[in-house]
Order: structure tokens, then C-alpha cells, then sequence
């Protein structure tokens, strides 16, 4: 259970079941939940029929719903991969931050909301031993199926708080980047730079869908001001810098 002195709920979810091999839980993963209230969120992530579940649920208002014991394997991932595991079930822990999302308007979340959210990440980073740059969104283990929690969550304010893996983004500037199938040594450095950081990828030296794809996802953590795919000066320079950052704290 939570520690950290916040009041929460507990409604257990049917979608649960023993994580596999007894594996611990590494990975704090970020979602939004793209329905229109909690209230309806936390009745589908209940439901038998969903198929689906996390461990907690954050409200607007800064509320908390626990659904799943942090020992236990909840279903919120899906289809994923992170440093080559493609478990990540069975890998993280699931936090579902209530926010309409594009189906129903996506909007900024509110401080009460992040204030609840840095301190529930922060009791369980602590509890689980879970490093900064395994704090993930759910865009980052599933590039292009999923794009939450986007590219207005404040992961700079999470990492003020000492939670996550971040550096300040290059500023943005109108740098050419990769064109579609353009190939060469650069589309080789940049792909091997995004798969060595973590990201499914393919190195195949060609500027292809799924590298688009995946800058895209890199771009919605880390680079959000523009979300665009292309690999210009600006996404490269903080991939680098990023890159360079894990090096050091490793």
C-alpha cells in the first residue's frame, strides 16, 4: 500500500493476475486514461470485460484510486517493449492520470492533480528502487499504438521533484533533419542512439515509418514543443544530451 500520507481509495480490479517469474517491478509507467471522468475511467479498468487495469488512478482533483496491489501484474501496457523486454506488464507499476485526451479534449493537468502524482511517483521510486530514466511514458514502450500521456504532461516538473530521467530540450530551430527514406551514417547514429536509450527500433540506417514514429514518441517525452517525427537539430541535440546525462548518473 501507499505511504505517502495522501487519502486514497482502494476498489479492486478483476483484471489482475501474478507477474510472471517473480519479477519485481522496475518500471513506473505514466498514462492518461483519454475517458471522460475518473468516475467512468475507474468503472472500465474495473469492468471483467475491459481487459484492462492499472495499480493507481489519479483524479483531476487530486484523488486517489488504488485498483491493483503493486505486487501484482496489472494490465496496462498491452503490446510494448523497453530495452528489448517486451513483459512490461510484468516489469512496471501503472498510473493512470485522469485527462479527456484527444478522443474527448485534450488539456493541461492541473497542479493539485501533478502535486498528487509527483507524490505518489516519489513513494513508489522510493519503495520499488525504480531508476530515474525507468519512469516512462506509456508513448515511449509503445510508439505510435499510444501517445499518453502527451505532450502537455509536465515531466520537467516530475524530474524538479526528483522523479524521471530529463534535460532541458535544445531550443528549436529550423535545422533540416532526415527526409523519408533518406539514408546514411546520420539516420544510423540517431536510430542506435534512440534504441540504445531504449526505444524499439531497428537499426537500419534508412529514415523510415517506424523511425518517424518513434522521434515522435521521443519528441512527446522529451521534446514536446514540437512533435512532428523529423529529426531536426533540435531533437538530435537532446537526444545527445539526454544520452550524455544517462552516461554520467549510470
Amino acid at each position: 500500500m501507499i505511504r505517502t500520507g495522501l487519502p486514497y481509495e482502494f476498489r479492486p480490479s478483476p483484471n489482475i493476475e501474478p507477474r510472471k517469474d517473480g519479477i519485481r517491478p522496475d518500471i513506473l509507467l505514466m498514462h492518461y486514461t483519454e475517458m471522460e471522468s475518473a468516475a467512468k475511467a475507474c468503472d472500465w479498468l474495473c469492468d471483467p470485460r475491459s481487459k484492462v487495469s492499472c495499480h493507481y488512478l489519479v483524479d483531476e482533483t487530486g484523488e486517489i484510486v488504488q485498483m491493483v496491489d503493486e505486487a501484482m501484474r496489472a494490465w496496462h501496457a498491452g503490446q510494448s517493449s523497453w530495452r528489448g523486454e517486451s513483459d512490461i506488464n510484468s516489469r512496471s507499476i501503472g498510473i493512470e492520470i485522469q485527462n479527456p485526451g484527444l478522443r474527448y479534449g485534450y488539456r493541461a493537468f492541473p497542479d493539485v492533480q501533478m502535486r498528487t502524482v509527483i507524490a505518489l511517483s516519489k513513494d513508489i521510486v522510493a519503495r520499488n528502487g525504480i531508476r530515474p530514466e525507468r519512469v516512462l511514458a506509456h508513448s515511449d514502450v509503445a510508439p505510435g499504438r499510444k501517445v499518453d500521456p502527451g505532450e502537455l504532461f509536465n515531466w520537467r516538473l516530475l524530474h524538479e521533484a526528483g522523479i524521471g530521467h530529463w534535460v532541458e530540450p535544445a531550443p528549436i530551430d529550423d535545422g533540416a533533419g532526415p527526409k523519408a527514406d533518406e539514408s546514411g551514417p546520420g539516420v544510423m547514429q540517431l536510430q542506435k542512439a534512440l534504441a540504445g536509450y531504449g526505444y524499439g527500433l531497428p537499426v537500419t540506417g534508412i529514415y523510415d515509418a517506424r523511425t518517424k514514429t518513434v522521434v515522435s514518441a521521443f519528441q512527446l517525452h522529451f521534446r514536446q514543443a514540437r512533435v512532428d517525427g523529423i529529426a531536426d537539430r533540435s531533437t538530435v541535440e537532446t537526444l545527445d544530451r539526454l544520452v550524455a546525462a544517462l552516461d554520467v548518473t549510470s
